[in-house]
Formats: structure tokens, sequence, C-alpha cells
């Protein structure tokens, strides 16, 4: 009788997963570097700046799209390239320019690529200099294209325009109407930026921006779609968690993680409540009008398709998975996911057929994999790398879908299928990789403010898909914040000497003096609740209230996000 290995089942269905998932990765990897490689051969360095790169030739845009996919080199273990990229971004990137850039597009792409690339360095082989990670070229960079971005925020409210001249600042005749991401999606690389460099300007911008988009939602607690940045007033009054909105709900849940801050997650908190009251039908969720909750677009946009993703960082995995499904079915319907998809109709939108290889189904699948280990998730994976690799692989990269009922092709390739799309795969097929590092390794750095821990887990992508590593943040801060405590006193001792008068005539009943509001000035979460009645900042048990525990294991509270199920 011949001899036969016996597996036992349970065996099986553990090792089937880790035999495809290592398959799988190869396969991602060969297409990461047969877009790479084509973009390197047909558009740099004569295109270096481009948001997008067309595979037939051409470019379009303001970004780099080798900033974009700096670090997912890096995750896919390419060493010598991303040294060699850093060399090239070094030596040519110069943001004196005269180009009008989104304001949006810029922090994501090439602030948050700087930043990601800065943090990744050490890891990457680079030889840094001394004071790192307080300091570098890339940081210098970082900051030198956010600083162009800083006159976009002086507006009356404190609210960005969208867009902005690198050499002039805002042109005259802007625009003033903005969208609600383009507001709110900051305070990850801009709170990173301060906390690296020691000036607190970025972080404090960003936070105006949020407070003035949250003081502005509706009365059952919903925000628009467009609103103008000068006065305030909503232009498009559609809610929803798609386009022109998502990453500010993003940002509130990964600024909250990533500062540790309990006001941004209690403001999440308290939308997540709108937006099941008023936009959640039967684990879809629609467009409705702001003020009433009624009905306006009954469709799912591929944008919203963080939305599980998101929901797992919270911890709610069931409805993540039920929602994931839900958008999962559309993918099988068509091989990827049309830019609108009309839900009662079960069909596309008219001139809203097109997949331009967009990531934020497989990043949620991503996230709900960490935290669930199911391997239906692996699957989504699968179908994807199968139906971009035969339906947009072309000679020169992977091209767009333009219609998703035909597989008619578009003639350009968006610099996200590098730094997102591609990274989000290649990381749900490689559960050992060190972006998955539950804590059990780490570096030691010392930095002129004392020893830093890095490298130890529980990073933060930001909505470009750019890893920040969040114990970077307390890496430079001992001494800049005693600096920063000096200034806040100088100013309280200035403005109480202004309001003299004022400060012995307005007393509450409390013998606590509130200085009145004015430009520049806006109330926090829990004061502008208790006008409104409200409880969100007032929780007296936070998710992030964990003292006593590690950072992965405030992480592991919010679903395990990161961390192996063992």
């Amino acid at each position: 009788m011949p001899f036969r290995l016996l597996i036992p089942l349970g065996l099986l269905c553990t090792l089937l997963p880790l035999h495809h998932g290592a398959k799988n990765k190869e396969r991602v990897k060969a297409m990461f570097y047969h877009a790479y490689d084509s973009y390197l051969e047909n558009a740099f360095p004569c295109l270096l700046g481009i948001e997008s790169y067309r595979p037939a030739g051409g470019s379009t845009g303001f970004s780099l799209t080798l900033i974009d996919a700096l670090d997912t080199l890096l995750i896919l273990g390419n060493v010598s390239e991303f040294q060699r990229v850093v060399e090239v971004l070094q030596d040519n990137v110069d943001f004196d320019i005269d180009v009008n850039a989104s304001v949006f597009e810029t922090n994501i792409r090439v602030v948050g690529g700087l930043l990601s690339a800065h943090l990744l360095s050490k890891k990457a082989g680079v030889e840094v200099e001394a004071g790192w990670p307080c300091s570098g070229p890339l940081l210098r960079m970082a900051e030198e294209a956010a600083r162009k971005l800083l006159p976009a925020f002086q507006t009356p409210t404190g609210m960005p325009y969208g867009t902005v001249n690198l050499l002039h600042g805002v042109n005259p005749g802007e625009t003033p109407v903005t969208c609600t991401a383009g507001i709110g999606t900051f305070i990850v690389e801009f709170a990173t930026l301060s906390s690296l460099t020691g000036d607190p300007v970025f972080e404090d911008v960003a936070r105006v921006a949020l407070m003035r988009l949250w003081e502005s939602r509706s009365d059952i607690g919903l925000v628009g779609n467009h609103i103008d940045v000068l006065t305030g007033k909503w232009v498009a009054q559609d809610a929803g968690i798609g386009a022109g909105v998502d990453s500010y709900f993003e940002y509130l849940v990964k600024g909250a993680i990533l500062l540790q801050d309990k006001k941004l997650m209690a403001m999440f908190l308290e939308y997540n409540k709108a937006i099941r009251n008023y936009t959640r039908f039967d684990d879809w969720y629609l467009w409705v009008q702001m003020y009433k909750g009624t009905v306006s677009m009954p469709v799912f946009q591929s944008l919203e398709a963080y939305w599980p993703g998101l929901q797992s960082l919270i911890g709610d995995i069931d409805n993540a998975m039920r929602t994931f499904l839900n958008y999962y079915t559309v993918w099988k319907q068509f091989g990827g996911l049309p830019e609108f998809y009309n839900i009662p109709q079960g069909y596309t939108v008219d001139k809203r057929e097109g997949y331009p290889l967009r990531p934020e189904l497989i990043e949620s699948a991503m996230y709900l994999y960490r935290a669930t280990g199911d391997p239906t998730l692996l699957e989504l994976g699968r179908d994807a790398v199968e139906s971009i690799e035969k339906i947009s692989k072309v000679e020169c990269g992977f091209a767009t879908i333009k219609d998703l009922r035909d597989h008619k092709l578009d003639n350009r390739m968006e610099s996200f299928f590098l730094a997102e799309t591609v990274k989000y795969l290649y990381l749900l097929f490689d559960p050992t990789n060190f972006i998955h590092n539950n804590g059990s390794t780490f570096d030691a750095v010392i930095t002129p403010y004392g020893e830093c821990i890095l490298g130890a887990g529980g990073y933060i992508f930001n909505t470009e898909a750019h890893p920040i590593d969040p114990a970077a943040l307390h890496c430079c801060r001992r001494l800049k914040e005693e600096q920063w405590e000096v200034e806040d006193l100088m100013r309280e001792f200035y403005s109480l000497k202004r309001n003299r008068s004022r400060f012995q005539k307005k007393r509450m009943s409390s013998g606590r003096w509130e200085p009145p509001a004015g430009p520049g000035t806006f109330s926090s979460p829990e004061n502008h609740d208790q006008a409104r009645e409200k409880k969100a900042g007032k929780q007296k048990i936070s998710l992030l209230s964990c003292p006593s525990q590690p950072f992965t294991s405030k992480l592991a509270l919010l679903g395990q996000v990161f961390l192996d199920s063992s």
C-alpha cells in the first residue's frame, strides 16, 4: 500500500489561504512592476510632476507619481529602488513653480507621501542625518509643500480654498466653493508635520477647519457635499458617505487614533448615529437631503467602499461585513466597481459606468481580514487581481476601465493605482509584512529630545494609503511642547490684559470667564453641543481612554485591525 500523508481538514483550510496568499502576493508584485517600470520608461523624467500616467503617452495634472509609489516600493521589499528614488526626488523636486494645485490632492499625495517616506527611510537603509526623525531632507520637502498650501486656509471661516497656486498663493477670483472632504482631510498629515517640526501652525489650521465643519452640520447631524468657505453656507446639500465627503469622516477616526484625541472620536460617533439613522437602508448607504433626511440619490458610489474598513477601525465588525458583502456583489456583477450604481435598479448609472482601478473595496478587505481572518476577503483580493489583469492590463501599464459593461478602456492610469490599489492588495496577501507588526519588534532611536521607539506597528494610513508611524509623533515633542506651553501662556496673558475690563463684568455664575467669540475663535465640541443639547464629547468612557495599555492594545480594542487573531 503506498504511503499517503493525511492532513487534517482544519489544517488544510489553514494552509490553503497561505498557499494562495503567497501565489497572489507574487502576482500583485508583478502587477506593480509592470505599471511602475512602464511609467519609468515612458513618462519619467520628462513627466516627473504628474497625477496620472497615460499608458499610450502623455500626462495630466500635478502630483508626483514617484512620491506616491515610494512607500509601496519598501512594502514590496525593494530597498535599493527606494534609496534611488529618494536621491532622485532630492535632486529634482521643486515646489516654487507657477502651478495651480489641488490643496487636497497635494496634501494627501505629496505631503503624506513625503512624510511616510521620511519615517520609513531608516528601515529602507537610507543613511539618515543626525536628529532624524526630527529632521531630514524628505521632512523638509514635506514642510515646504505644506507651507505652499497654508495661504488657502486664510479665509474668514478658516476652511480652505480648494485650489492654490504654488508660487503666488490663492488666485484672485478663485471659487470659494470647496467639497467637505477638501476641508476636513488634513489632520493626519498636518498634525504629524507639526509634531516632527515643532511648528504648531499646521495642526492648528487643520483643527480649525475640522471644527468649522462640525459647527456647520445640520440640526439632524449631517453635513452636505460642498460649502462656501467665505460665508460658511452649504452650496450642495446632499449628505452621504461618498464622493466629496468620504475622507472627512475617515480623518476624524484616524486623527483620533493617531493623536489619541477623544473629541475627534466623539465627533465621528455622533456623525455615525446620524448616518445610520438617515442614510442606511438594508446595509446600503444612500444620499439624503442634509436638513430633511429625505432620499436624494439612491446610489452606491465606488468611493463609498472605504466605509467597511472605517467601521472596522471602531470595532463595528458585524455591520462592516454586511455592508462589505453588499459591495462585493456589485464587484462580482461587473468585475469591478462602477463609479455609480443604482441600488433599486441593480445596475450602473448613465455616464458613471467606469472603474479607474480604485482601491477602496480592497482597502476595506485588507482591514477586515486583519480583524476577522475571514477567507471571503481573500476571495475578493483574488477576484481583483484576476479582473485587473484580464480587463485592464495593456503593454505599458494598467488602463482605467472606461465602461464596465463592455470593458472598454481609457488611456490613463491614476497614480493611486501604485500608491493604494496594489499596496492594499499586497498587504492583504502578506500577513508577515512589517506594516502588520504587532509590537513584538521595534527600533529604539536616539533623538535630540531623548530615546524614541519606532517601527512597532499600528501604522495609520492616510487616505492615499501612505503609512504614518504613530510613535513618531512623540519623538520630537519633549522640548517643543514646553516651548508651545510658554507661547500659549504669553498669548493668554496678553488676551487677559486686553480684556481686563470685560473680565470684571462678564464672570459667569461658576466664576469662570468665557472670552467672546470672534474672528479666529471657535467653540469646542462640548460647548457647541450644549447649545444643541447634544452629547458628543461628553462620554464618560472612551474607546481611547486606556492609559495603562500599550498603543497596540488600544488598536486591538478598536477592532484588532493590525493584530493577528492569535
